[in-house]
């Protein structure tokens, strides 16, 4: 709108030296000054269209940067949230891993004070597979004492005897075994009933007895247990079904 007033301007500067009653020598210097000042203003104003132009394009380069600056400060947002959780799962695992240093230190003791309570209560227990049970004993020891097995390895195994000792508990038993009748050495057949009888007939059922806790040694059973015994050692091979039988059970205040 600009340039368009100034050439407006300029053309009517020219017609109305038209009209003047002047010389070409006094006009050429007018239209002269008028074209330079109209060249001046068209170059300013391309300045100035070239200024618009600049400004738009750091206006739009301004938008897209700030636009990036908003996505780099969320991601950033982002990017702090999981280092935090990333650090408090570091602090967990150090804690966690300082609590099995310490527990490590504690197994080996603690497995030690198993053992020697299993191999206890192997001793006071009924003399049944004692050879089976005094070799899971031993393994377990020279597995604790072993450098190269590790304190869980070592507490596994004497947990897997204190399971196989629970399983004797919860079962009927039958085997061949010599033991010793009145300082005799006799192979009978033993009849365990879980923990609570341990017996023996003999294989003709002439004789038949009982380990009796409290004295440590075999006693003989009247003949009323002769025919209850023989059908345990019958139910226990699996040769006869499951029935009701009278055995005779030390209580507790007969083994103290």
């Amino acid at each position: 709108m600009k340039r368009l007033c100034n050439n407006l301007l300029f053309f009517l500067l020219a017609s109305f030296l038209t009209i003047l009653p002047l010389s070409a020598d006094q006009i050429q210097p007018l239209l002269d000054v008028g074209e330079v000042r109209q060249k001046a203003e068209e170059k300013s104003q391309t300045k100035i269209d070239q200024a618009d132009d600049d400004t738009s394009l750091i206006v739009n380069e301004f938008k897209t940067v700030s636009k990036q600056i908003e996505g780099l400060r969320v991601y950033n947002a982002q990017l702090r949230k999981q280092i935090e959780a990333q650090e408090a799962r570091l602090k967990e695992i150090d804690r966690t891993m300082k609590e099995a240093r310490i527990m490590q230190r504690q197994i080996p003791p603690f497995t030690r004070r198993m053992l020697a309570g299993l191999e206890k209560s192997i001793e006071l227990d009924l003399p049944f597979h004692l050879a089976e049970r005094k070799e899971r004993i031993a393994f377990a020891n020279a597995a604790i004492d072993n450098p190269t097995v590790s304190p869980a390895e070592g507490l596994r195994q004497v947990l897997e005897a204190y399971n196989v000792e629970a399983e004797y508990g919860r079962k009927i038993d039958t085997y061949k075994d010599t033991i010793d009748i009145n300082g005799q050495p006799r192979e009978v057949n033993i009849l365990r009933v879980g923990r609570l009888s341990l017996l023996y007939q003999t294989s003709d059922a002439d004789e038949t007895g009982a380990w009796d806790i409290k004295s440590k040694q075999w006693v003989e059973l009247g003949g009323s247990y002769r025919n209850p015994t023989r059908l345990g050692l019958r139910i226990a091979n699996k040769l006869a079904t499951v029935d009701m039988i009278e055995l005779p059970i030390q209580n507790a205040e007969e083994v103290e």
